[in-house]
């Protein structure tokens, strides 16, 4: 197969074009400057290199500017970040448990939840007037369901913040869910459902997630038509009730305001919520996948998409610094490892990326994967396997390390640049319990990593028999066959259909 020419990036071509004058004027002067000789056979001119003359500073000591924390007696737990840039001013309450704890039965009730109490509104203004009364403000209020918890959200001009929280606050403590609501949610994810096997690589990734997890596990679990069908108004309720106390609750508002102030008015709203039983997430089991090759045939294309899984790690591990510069050197853009030798040099992938994942409190995923053509399908999956082994074979070179160190680290600083972004983020980590120096001691921990850290992590960490490989593809024109990697299991993704639809029959 030829080798891929890798196209320029925009950044690259701008990189080029504004090196051009620099470059066309050290040539320019040397040739004014050289002396006149006989004519004689040219020698190649040295390539001036300017840019590399450019001094790079070392990076700042990382202070983000950090929100004020208060608990009040109820145990609710309230951050304010003020921020006068512009006339907004933005809320959050982040509420414990989400689709990880929602019943076998009824996978898909925290997406239906968080779907339905918006559109549905309150006793005193249902969903659709809600929707003229901020639109004529140029606010928000919307509520959404997620894996580990649920929330509702606000925004408005500062001017408009009394009246958008008294919105809010009617919408978190009496809303009203409605049946047609529900029903219209319902429809939704029934169409999603049935659509979820159109893209080749939402199925390789759902998949890829079933095998790393287990079918079964509460972060691989998908609604089926069972599952939504079963779900009902008074399970909605419930869960509101169950869910919604102040000792179960994180609120959080930047903006434009005045903190004293600000927290007179939380306490006024927060305080009288009498504190309930805390919210707690049951305990999950996770253990390594099986080294295995596992196939969807998907006849109507004509390339695959693999994946290769396994577990990843969380955010507490000591050697996560070392493993986020592992990370860097094997996946980490265009200069990394694996995209360097699977589609750079040999020219075996249209792309392919990968991430020795952490989640903050439960293991998450080690990944690589690729779309590549179907007959290099198998020479593809090799060659990635081959750039997992080499992780634990191959210390980084000094300029690997060097590389990926100060990638890791532009990155994190960016991720944290503005009170927003520092706000969310503390948020987070008091809502899995982590320390508020968590992000300062950040850039210490990549900085003290050695390329002996990196090899030591590659090698505890990193199995390639606890890896299981998917492909989605077309059997047909995948040659060599797939067996030539091993043993091929064939992965039924059928959809289940809806209940009435067995009744019928």
């Amino acid at each position: 197969m030829k080798t891929q020419k890798t196209q320029k990036t925009p950044t690259e071509m701008r990189f080029a074009i504004a090196l051009l004058p620099i470059l066309l004027s050290t040539l320019g002067a040397n040739a004014q400057s050289a002396p006149a000789k006989p004519e004689t056979t040219p020698k190649p001119a040295a390539t001036a290199q300017p840019w590399k003359k450019i001094a790079i500073p070392p990076l700042h000591a990382f202070k983000p500017v950090q929100p004020r924390r208060i608990e009040l007696s109820n145990g609710l737990v309230v951050f304010l970040q003020e921020d006068h840039e512009l006339p907004f001013i933005n809320g959050t309450i982040l509420i414990r448990g989400g689709s990880r704890d929602e019943p076998d039965a009824k996978v898909g009730l925290v997406s239906m939840y968080g779907e339905t109490w918006r559109t549905s509104g309150t006793a005193t203004v249902d969903g659709d007037k809600l929707d003229d009364e901020l639109e004529a403000k140029a606010a928000s209020v919307e509520t959404s369901g997620g894996t580990a918890s649920t929330s509702i959200t606000w925004s408005s001009l500062k001017g408009d913040f009394d009246s958008v929280f008294a919105a809010t606050m009617d919408l978190l403590l009496h809303p009203t869910f409605k049946a047609d609501k529900l029903q219209l949610a319902k429809g939704q994810a029934e169409t999603a459902i049935s659509r979820r096997n159109d893209d080749a690589n939402g199925i390789a990734i759902r998949e890829a997630v079933k095998l790393v997890y287990g079918p079964h596990n509460p972060y691989a679990r998908r609604p089926e038509y069972a599952t939504v069908d079963a779900i009902a108004l008074d399970d909605l309720k419930a869960w509101h009730d169950k869910t919604v106390l102040p000792n179960n609750m994180i609120v959080a508002i930047s903006g434009d305001f005045d903190g004293a102030a600000m927290e007179k008015k939380l306490r006024a709203a927060f305080e009288p919520l009498a504190r309930g039983e805390k919210f707690e997430s049951a305990k999950v089991t996770f253990t390594d996948p099986k080294q295995s090759v596992n196939f969807v045939e998907k006849s109507d294309v004509n390339q695959s998409n693999v994946v290769i899984v396994g577990l990843g790690t969380e955010r507490s591990n000591p050697d996560y610094y070392a493993l986020s510069v592992m990370n860097e050197i094997f996946s980490g853009g265009f200069g990394s490892r694996v995209v360097q030798n699977v589609r750079t040099k040999l020219g075996l992938a249209y792309s392919v990326s990968g991430s020795f994942s952490a989640a903050y409190d439960h293991p998450g995923i080690f990944y690589v994967l690729a779309a590549t053509k179907s007959d290099s399908t198998v020479a593809a999956t090799q060659a990635m396997l081959a750039e997992v082994g080499r992780l634990k074979t191959e210390p980084p070179t000094a300029v690997e390390l060097s590389k990926a160190k100060d990638q890791v680290l532009n990155s994190f600083i960016f991720h944290y640049d503005s009170p927003d972004k520092t706000l969310s983020e503390q948020v987070t980590l008091a809502f899995y319990g982590y320390p508020p120096d968590t992000l300062e001691k950040y850039k210490t921990g990549i900085e003290k990593v050695t390329a002996a850290d990196v090899t030591r992590v590659a090698n505890k960490y990193i199995d390639v028999s606890k890896l299981a490989t998917i492909v989605v593809g077309n059997e047909a024109e995948i040659k060599p066959p797939l067996s030539t990697l091993g043993k091929v299991t064939n992965v039924d993704i059928t959809i289940p259909p809806p209940p009435h639809s067995k009744a019928a029959n």
